[in-house]
Protein backbone atom coordinates (compact mmCIF):
# COMPACT_ATOMS: atom_id res chain seq x y z
CA UNK A 1 0.00 0.00 0.00
CA UNK A 2 1.73 3.60 -0.52
CA UNK A 3 1.01 6.23 1.73
CA UNK A 4 -1.50 8.65 0.71
CA UNK A 5 -3.77 11.16 2.91
CA UNK A 6 -5.52 8.89 5.83
CA UNK A 7 -3.13 6.15 5.61
CA UNK A 8 -1.67 5.38 9.20
CA UNK A 9 2.10 5.16 8.67
CA UNK A 10 4.79 4.05 10.93
CA UNK A 11 8.50 5.23 10.65
CA UNK A 12 11.78 4.94 11.77
CA UNK A 13 13.92 8.31 11.97
CA UNK A 14 16.86 9.88 13.00
CA UNK A 15 16.85 14.08 12.78
CA UNK A 16 19.95 16.10 12.30
CA UNK A 17 21.00 19.40 11.59
CA UNK A 18 23.55 20.41 8.69
CA UNK A 19 26.51 20.01 11.06
CA UNK A 20 25.17 15.96 11.64
CA UNK A 21 24.09 16.91 15.61
CA UNK A 22 21.27 14.33 15.89
CA UNK A 23 18.17 16.36 16.93
CA UNK A 24 15.80 13.99 17.44
CA UNK A 25 15.58 9.69 16.78
CA UNK A 26 13.28 6.94 17.18
CA UNK A 27 16.55 4.58 17.95
CA UNK A 28 15.36 2.70 20.55
CA UNK A 29 11.79 3.37 20.91
CA UNK A 30 8.80 2.31 19.10
CA UNK A 31 8.57 3.32 15.46
CA UNK A 32 6.42 7.39 14.89
CA UNK A 33 3.29 6.10 14.00
CA UNK A 34 1.19 8.97 12.66
CA UNK A 35 -2.32 9.35 10.30
CA UNK A 36 -0.79 11.39 6.78
CA UNK A 37 -2.58 13.79 5.29
CA UNK A 38 -3.86 15.51 8.72
CA UNK A 39 -0.60 17.67 9.33
CA UNK A 40 0.91 15.64 11.96
CA UNK A 41 4.31 16.14 10.44
CA UNK A 42 5.68 18.96 9.02
CA UNK A 43 4.99 19.72 5.12
CA UNK A 44 8.13 18.85 3.52
CA UNK A 45 8.62 15.36 5.15
CA UNK A 46 5.06 14.57 4.60
CA UNK A 47 5.35 15.31 0.95
CA UNK A 48 8.59 13.19 0.71
CA UNK A 49 6.15 10.21 2.38
CA UNK A 50 3.56 10.75 -0.33
CA UNK A 51 3.37 7.94 -2.58
CA UNK A 52 6.23 5.46 -0.94
CA UNK A 53 5.58 1.91 0.55
CA UNK A 54 6.53 0.19 3.68
CA UNK A 55 10.55 -1.01 3.43
CA UNK A 56 11.20 2.10 2.07
CA UNK A 57 14.65 4.20 2.96
CA UNK A 58 14.99 7.28 2.69
CA UNK A 59 17.45 10.76 3.18
CA UNK A 60 15.17 13.60 3.38
CA UNK A 61 16.58 17.35 3.09
CA UNK A 62 13.70 20.03 4.48
CA UNK A 63 14.15 23.58 3.85
CA UNK A 64 12.94 25.62 6.71
CA UNK A 65 10.44 27.14 4.84
CA UNK A 66 8.88 23.13 4.69
CA UNK A 67 9.91 22.65 8.37
CA UNK A 68 9.39 24.97 11.43
CA UNK A 69 9.64 28.06 9.17
CA UNK A 70 11.85 30.86 8.64
CA UNK A 71 13.37 32.64 12.31
CA UNK A 72 11.30 35.88 12.79
CA UNK A 73 13.18 38.26 14.52
CA UNK A 74 9.63 40.47 15.68
CA UNK A 75 8.94 37.31 17.93
CA UNK A 76 11.95 38.33 20.17
CA UNK A 77 10.20 40.16 22.96
CA UNK A 78 11.70 41.71 26.09
CA UNK A 79 9.39 41.52 28.92
CA UNK A 80 9.76 42.80 32.76
CA UNK A 81 10.89 40.54 34.70
CA UNK A 82 8.36 41.42 37.86
CA UNK A 83 6.30 39.57 35.08
CA UNK A 84 7.56 36.18 35.80
CA UNK A 85 6.96 33.96 38.53
CA UNK A 86 9.67 34.00 41.37
CA UNK A 87 10.25 30.77 41.73
CA UNK A 88 11.72 28.61 40.42
CA UNK A 89 14.54 31.35 39.63
CA UNK A 90 14.00 32.07 35.75
CA UNK A 91 16.95 30.70 33.49
CA UNK A 92 18.25 30.58 30.01
CA UNK A 93 16.56 27.42 27.85
CA UNK A 94 13.41 27.76 30.45
CA UNK A 95 9.82 27.31 28.38
CA UNK A 96 6.54 29.04 28.76
CA UNK A 97 3.22 29.72 27.58
CA UNK A 98 2.10 33.17 26.52
CA UNK A 99 -0.77 34.92 24.46
CA UNK A 100 0.56 35.72 20.98
CA UNK A 101 -1.46 37.45 19.12
CA UNK A 102 -3.32 34.45 17.14
CA UNK A 103 -3.69 32.76 20.95
CA UNK A 104 -1.08 30.42 22.70
CA UNK A 105 2.39 30.44 22.09
CA UNK A 106 5.14 28.62 23.29
CA UNK A 107 8.18 31.02 24.07
CA UNK A 108 11.58 30.11 25.18
CA UNK A 109 14.37 32.23 27.66
CA UNK A 110 17.10 33.18 25.73
CA UNK A 111 18.53 36.27 28.28
CA UNK A 112 17.68 37.46 31.76
CA UNK A 113 19.17 40.32 33.15
CA UNK A 114 18.12 42.33 36.71
CA UNK A 115 14.98 43.67 35.23
CA UNK A 116 14.11 42.04 31.79
CA UNK A 117 13.42 38.95 30.35
CA UNK A 118 13.91 38.33 26.63
CA UNK A 119 11.82 35.67 25.19
CA UNK A 120 11.72 34.00 21.67
CA UNK A 121 8.68 32.78 20.22
CA UNK A 122 10.14 31.39 17.22
CA UNK A 123 10.13 27.45 17.30
CA UNK A 124 13.52 26.51 18.48
CA UNK A 125 13.74 24.85 14.97
CA UNK A 126 12.72 27.70 13.01
CA UNK A 127 15.40 28.79 10.44
CA UNK A 128 17.18 25.38 10.88
CA UNK A 129 17.52 23.05 7.72
CA UNK A 130 16.32 19.20 8.58
CA UNK A 131 18.35 15.69 7.55
CA UNK A 132 16.00 13.53 7.97
CA UNK A 133 17.02 9.47 7.67
CA UNK A 134 13.53 7.61 7.40
CA UNK A 135 12.33 3.88 7.00
CA UNK A 136 9.02 3.37 6.51
CA UNK A 137 7.96 0.30 8.50
CA UNK A 138 4.19 0.19 7.91
CA UNK A 139 1.42 1.35 5.75
CA UNK A 140 -2.11 0.54 6.53
CA UNK A 141 -5.50 2.28 5.69
CA UNK A 142 -6.58 4.48 8.83
CA UNK A 143 -9.63 2.88 10.67
CA UNK A 144 -13.17 5.13 10.61
CA UNK A 145 -12.06 6.06 14.37
CA UNK A 146 -8.37 7.29 13.26
CA UNK A 147 -9.75 9.34 10.69
CA UNK A 148 -12.71 10.77 12.96
CA UNK A 149 -9.93 11.56 15.73
CA UNK A 150 -7.32 12.85 13.40
CA UNK A 151 -4.84 10.71 14.49
CA UNK A 152 -3.36 6.96 14.78
CA UNK A 153 -3.80 4.86 17.59
CA UNK A 154 -1.79 2.31 19.29
CA UNK A 155 1.61 1.93 20.17
CA UNK A 156 3.86 4.49 18.64
CA UNK A 157 0.38 6.50 17.65
CA UNK A 158 -2.66 7.85 20.55
CA UNK A 159 -3.03 5.61 23.36
CA UNK A 160 -7.11 5.39 23.67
Amino acid sequence: MKIEKNSVVAIDYTLTDNDGVVIDTSTGRAPLKYLHGTGALISGLEKELEGKEAGAKLDVTISPEEGYGLRNEQLLQKVPKEHFPAEPEIQVGMQFQANGPQGPILVTIVKVTDTEVEVDGNHPLAGVVLNFKVEIKEVRAATADEISHGHAHGEGGHQH
